[in-house]
């Protein structure tokens, strides 16, 4: 899969398979940004406006509190 599947597909599964990336394959936001020659904003803009932030911390996208 490239990095513009990600930003065309359903926010809701992609947010799933993000963070299964996250999760199991990448340090951070940036790496899988960088990897699938995405811009970090983009990404974080679709996951914003369905109400979720990257949370460093957890390397995951989470819901706004």
């Amino acid at each position: 899969m490239d990095g513009e599947a990600f930003l065309k597909m359903d926010p809701y599964m992609a947010f799933s398979i993000i963070n299964m990336k996250l999760r199991d394959e990448f340090g951070d936001l940036q790496d899988f940004c960088s990897y699938y020659n995405l811009e970090k904003e983009e990404v974080l803009s679709k996951f914003n406006n369905i109400g979720y932030y990257y949370k460093i911390s957890l390397n995951q996208f989470v819901p706004n509190d």
